[in-house]
């Protein structure tokens, strides 16, 4: 199996919505943008594309739209994640006629599960479908930890769950998932600002939010590291920083939204409710940022 699985930088995209719901023209577009931009997968309808507030009807034409223009030539990741496992496996079930490459199943919201639960809900999902499975754990969305324990019983039980988006924030726990796991697993930093320290404990990718905009430079950053120069890594760490910072001074992904069609020309439209369109000073602050990485059109 090869590490990282489906690819080292995968880009959480952002879903465009126009007056009519998804605009498909426009997520074609920014997905051949996304890949000539330093992708090397997308992952579609994650919490940066708003899944929560699609429906279903959207979910797919979000995921046909993706596949028929870029699919084969990339792996295309499509969430697929509930707080029901029985709506989740109803779901993948739904979108895998369209042919992802793979799921990113999010450790139900609001139950708050035990881990015998966790293990139970993603062991139900694994047995449904043949495609590979990347274990999504974000405590700060959903309310509980999936333990390194979990994740490894369902790594060594499961062929067909290969990776994890590791959200936690934590770096130990980052540690104890690469002391735990086959080292053929592939651990994904879900935080851009982490990426650097995960990969320091056995990290080998990325599922960004910034590469939404700047996949080139994230791509550099891990690179380097891989290679050995640290330094120079460090040194673009410190350089994206700001950038990152700037594209959660509101809650993700209301300021990345706003910079993808200031970056690419592509509109993505506003976010939806509860999430409201971006406050003039983050435009402000956005802006001048843009303007100081050369990202602005």
């Amino acid at each position: 199996m090869q590490n990282p699985y489906f690819g080292q930088l995968l880009t959480a995209m952002v879903t465009p919505f126009n007056n009519d719901g998804v605009d498909a023209l426009a997520a074609a577009e920014f997905a051949e943008w996304l890949l000539a931009h330093g992708s090397d997968g997308l992952v579609v309808e994650g919490s940066t594309g708003e899944s929560a507030t699609m429906t279903l009807s959207e979910k797919e034409i979000m995921l046909k739209a993706v596949v028929e223009r870029v699919g084969g030539k990339c792996n295309i990741v499509v969430g697929a994640g509930t707080n029901s496992t029985a709506s989740t496996i109803e779901l993948v079930k739904t979108l895998e006629k369209y042919r992802p490459d793979g799921f990113l199943i999010v450790g139900p919201y609001y139950n708050k599960p035990t881990q015998k639960g966790y293990y139970e809900h993603f062991a139900a999902v694994a047995k449904t479908t043949l495609k590979p499975i990347i274990i999504y754990n974000v405590p700060g969305r959903t309310g509980s930890n999936i333990l390194p324990e979990t994740v490894a019983c369902l790594a060594n039980d499961f062929k067909n769950i290969v990776a994890i988006k590791e959200a936690s924030g934590d770096v130990t726990q980052v540690a104890e998932l690469y002391r735990l796991l086959p080292k053929s697993f592939t651990i994904y930093s879900g935080d851009d600002s982490l990426v650097l320290p995960f990969m320091s404990v056995g990290a080998t990718g990325l599922i960004s939010v910034v590469s939404n905009i700047d996949g080139k430079s994230l791509q550099y950053l891990m690179n380097a590291y891989q290679s050995g120069d640290i330094k120079t890594a460090a040194d673009i760490n410190a350089k994206i920083s700001k950038l990152i910072k700037a594209m959660f001074i509101e809650s993700n992904p209301i300021p990345v939204k706003y910079a993808v069609s200031q970056v690419t020309g592509i509109n993505v439209g506003k976010p939806r409710l509860p999430l409201t369109p971006i406050s003039d000073m983050a435009k402000i602050e956005i802006n001048n940022v843009l303007h100081e990485f050369g990202l602005r059109r």
